[in-house]
């Protein structure tokens, strides 16, 4: 009998890409994929290990797909991803549910470690994570046909004191040119408008490979294959944000005027103490800069509160300076103790009720900046790419090039023209706080 697999993909899109490369080698391979994990003979369970919700996470789903040994036909389970790099040794003695490991750096050999989980090997296979993968591999995407992310490069060499990426993902290591050209010209080929390029530095993108920043060069190049659309970037390192790659975003008509940069703090002692690039300064003026270039720019950043050391007066100076920055898109996060990073040996842990009202206290300045960012698109005609119908509105809705998939806005057309998965140029009449309504036009 045909084995049934169901892959479970917990943490962040880098880790989909994964998921969706060992699915296509699930496939090639014969096995069937299916969607019900009641209904699979093996689960494999990509996890996330970042911080300390993400672990919790990942360890409440091995155990619910656990649970299928005895409810289900479940036969094997797998584990792979980020926790399994980190702790695959405490893993295998503690979860005696878990058939099998896979690192970071191995998930090409998943059917292998598939074929000795069900002979009842208990698999183990953990070693560098220093893989990259090529166009070559096959992938299953997962997300919807007109959209699609595309790894540029892995790993991080930055070294940030809170992070623990380096120990799980190893070294940056970037994709030459033109592997990533082929894939994207593969997901074109496919139907895939829209691609989101992703790393854990992005911004650094080629200076291991070509011994220079070559991003503005490889945004360029993805722009060029037919059938693309919008050329979106992820998780720009601000330390490696250059001139060139400035005015790339700008001249560039389908590179999407939207820039995830992870500030992650404003104050100097706290950006410090992080070992993050630069200072509040050089951020003010980095943006300042982005905006003079890019006048229609939407900027994304992630904040950290409750960093080591940080005080209620540093705390009131990054509020203020998320009021005065007024960021289109602000992700918050509170400080995760990470094992093996050097801020755990930092002074002054800031305890767990203060760092939880500290990003309440912020994201609700941000709600009012969100409110007040989001008029300025009224009146304003806009390109939105169409992705589903809500039958019980009558309503299409979609997403503009300001709004990355899953994370952002959306935009709700009520005279829709284009199918979906096509993009129709519409006139916003109506703003809400973290969306946008758009009518379209004839």
């Amino acid at each position: 009998m045909t084995e049934r697999i169901k892959v479970v993909t917990l943490g962040c899109e880098k880790n989909m890409v994964d998921s969706e490369i060992m699915s296509g080698l699930i496939h090639e391979r014969g096995y069937q994929l299916v969607e019900q994990a009641d209904d699979a003979t093996v689960i494999i369970v990509n996890t996330c290990g970042f911080i300390d919700a993400a672990k919790e996470e990942s360890v409440n789903t091995i155990l619910d797909m656990a649970e299928f040994k005895q409810t289900g036909r479940l036969k094997a389970l797998i584990v792979s991803g980020c926790l399994t790099q980190r702790y695959k040794q405490q893993l295998m003695d503690e979860m005696p549910e878990i058939d099998g490991i896979v690192g970071t750096g191995d998930f090409h050999h998943i059917n292998a470690i598939v074929d000795e989980a069900l002979n009842g090997k208990k698999p183990m296979k953990v070693g560098n994570p220093a893989f990259d993968y090529d166009q070559k591999l096959p992938r299953l995407v997962t997300t919807p046909r007109y959209t699609a992310y595309v790894k540029i490069a892995e790993g991080c060499d930055n070294a940030c004191t809170f992070c623990s990426i380096p120990i799980m993902r190893g070294k940056f290591r970037s994709r030459s040119i033109d592997s990533i050209v082929a894939e994207v010209e593969l997901l074109a080929s496919q139907g895939v408008k829209e691609v989101s390029l992703i790393a854990q530095d992005s911004t650094n993108y080629g200076t291991d490979l070509y011994d220079k920043f070559m991003l503005p060069e490889l945004l360029n190049r993805v722009s060029e294959v037919d059938g693309i659309a919008w050329v979106r970037l992820h998780y720009a390192y601000p330390g490696f944000f250059t001139d060139e790659l400035i005015e790339t975003i700008a001249a560039n008509p389908k590179v999407c005027k939207y820039i995830d940069m992870p500030l992650q703090h404003s104050e100097d002692i706290i950006l410090k103490r992080m070992r993050r690039p630069g200072r509040q300064r050089d951020a003010r003026e980095l943006i300042l800069k982005i905006r003079s270039r890019i006048p229609d720019v939407a900027l994304r950043t992630s904040i950290i509160v409750g960093f080591p050391g940080e005080t209620d007066e540093d705390f009131n100076k990054l509020c203020d300076f998320v009021r005065e920055m007024k960021f289109d898109r602000l992700g918050v996060f509170t400080y995760s103790l990470e094992e093996d990073t050097p801020a755990v040996r930092l002074p002054n842990h800031v305890p767990d009720d203060v760092k939880e009202w500290r990003s309440n206290t912020l994201m609700e300045i941000q709600r009012d900046v969100s409110k007040h960012n989001s008029g300025k698109y009224i009146g304003r005609e806009i390109d939105v790419l169409v992705e589903r119908y809500d039958g019980r509105s009558d309503i299409y809705i979609g997403r503009s090039e300001y709004d990355a998939p899953e994370i952002d806005g959306e935009v709700f057309i009520s005279n829709c023209q284009a199918g979906i998965g096509e993009i129709q140029r519409v006139r916003v009449t109506h703003a809400y706080e973290f969306d946008m309504s758009g009518e379209g036009l004839s």
